[in-house]
């Protein structure tokens, strides 16, 4: 039995001490000697070569007893764990309580709280589905022309806005010419604040060939902050001026945009699909106030350590996101000002609201006494296997069914918890 203590303090901690049975540390020892004596150079020995006790000698009886001692609580810890019926969260600090003939270590950390949500059966929320006009359809429609118009070269006016234009532009501030702030034949449509505020604007009523200042202002917040809130101004050339050409909306254009012969056709398709997006809108809307009522009602005294793994959990999801599109976070920062204690900060308030959630939604399943049966489990399984591409085993190798049972019992909660709310 390598449990020794149990305690439960206040806030939800938990204080346990624990063993490492002789024979699991002695052959950490004799790893941590294997890995170690590689790189130690002893006197009368080849590198590498010498014995195991030289060592100890030489360097004392314990000079293995850190790496071979942090080898062996993992398995021991978990062990303890176990037997204690202990639901940790977060990681525990370890100490250790003795080193002689028994080895017993300490572990101090939190467990998972006990949440209540008393009154949860009297949660109402509206669900509002937005109607669909005929002016979504057309501006639905209008943006298929945008994608499909055809740019033509424009000789007889200024620039407007609308306009793409064709531009030569260099950028001083304080006289001097800076990084980044040169371009030649670049294409800017007006109107579309993809350039500094106030820049574009400078450009409309400009003639081709013209030449011209732009004077503007960086905002305070720039991401270059040797030229956040600075003055700036860009000499400028006009090349060239292109609008754009709408197709006609009728039966030849959507032909040539969907599946369909006519207009009418086309316009109650995409009337449709905005339905179903509303209604998808609605739905999610809905959901996020029935979990935002519920977290209203959540009694729970939660131990710092689950809001913090949580938003590094959110953390590595915005990492894997970024590298999805191209980017890492090392780049974005350089873009964007912030940093990894930034960053933690902005994503701190959404990791506190899943956490309350989870525990909101896994109390009211308890309540509900909501019971997954083995199926289920396993179609989940294939599910997540055919989501991903892999084989069921590995999939049933990185995910336990407890945990699949769980994420289940939840998504059960929240129905349940919709189904009450929707009630007149």
């Amino acid at each position: 039995m390598s449990l020794k203590k149990k305690e439960l303090t206040e806030k939800n901690g938990f204080t346990i001490e624990f063993s490492v049975e002789k024979d699991a540390y002695d052959k950490a020892e004799d790893e941590a000697y294997r890995k170690a004596v590689k790189q130690m150079n002893v006197p009368g020995f080849r590198k590498g070569k010498a014995p195991k006790h030289v060592i100890q000698k030489l360097y004392g009886k314990g000079v293995f007893f850190e790496d071979a001692i942090n080898a062996c609580i993992p398995d021991a810890y978990t062990a303890a764990i176990e037997e204690a019926g202990l639901e940790v969260v977060g990681n525990p600090s370890f100490d250790i309580v003795s080193a002689d003939d028994d080895i017993i270590l300490k572990a101090v950390g939190f467990v998972k709280p006990e949440a209540k949500v008393d009154g949860y059966k009297d949660i109402r929320v509206k669900k509002n589905t937005k109607e669909v006009t005929d002016a979504d359809v057309q501006e639905e429609i209008d943006r298929v022309r945008e994608r499909n118009a055809r740019n033509i070269d424009v000789t007889d006016r200024p620039a407007q806005n609308g306009d793409t234009v064709n531009i030569d532009y260099e950028g001083f501030a304080d006289g001097i010419a800076f990084d980044g702030g040169k371009a030649e034949g670049h294409d800017l449509k007006l109107g579309s604040g993809a350039f500094i505020p106030g820049f574009e604007d400078q450009i409309v009523g400009k003639n081709i060939g013209d030449s011209f200042d732009v004077t503007v202002t960086f905002p305070a917040d720039y991401h270059a902050k040797d030229l956040a809130g600075k003055k700036a101004v860009f000499k400028t050339k006009l090349n060239s001026i292109k609008t754009a050409e709408l197709p006609a909306a009728d039966d030849e254009f959507a032909k040539d945009v969907s599946e369909f012969d006519t207009l009418d056709e086309y316009k109650a398709d995409i009337k449709a699909k905005i339905q179903e997006r509303n209604a998808k809108e609605a739905e999610a809307e809905f959901e996020r106030a029935v979990t935002d009522a519920l977290v209203e009602k959540l009694v729970c005294d939660i131990p710092e350590p689950m809001f913090q793994q949580e938003t590094e959990n959110y953390l590595r999801d915005y990492d894997t996101r970024l590298r999805m599109n191209g980017l890492d976070l090392k780049t974005y920062f350089k873009y964007t000002g912030l940093d990894l204690d930034k960053l933690r900060e902005q994503l701190r308030p959404q990791a506190e609201k899943q956490v309350k959630t989870r525990l909101a939604l896994e109390a009211v399943a308890a309540l509900e006494n909501v019971k997954i049966p083995d199926e289920k489990v396993e179609e989940e399984y294939g599910k997540i296997a055919s989501n991903y591409n892999m084989q069921l085993d590995e999939v049933k190798k990185m995910v336990s069914a407890d945990d699949i049972r769980k994420d289940l019992e939840v998504a059960e909660a929240l129905e349940i918890l919709k189904k009450i709310a929707s009630e007149q």
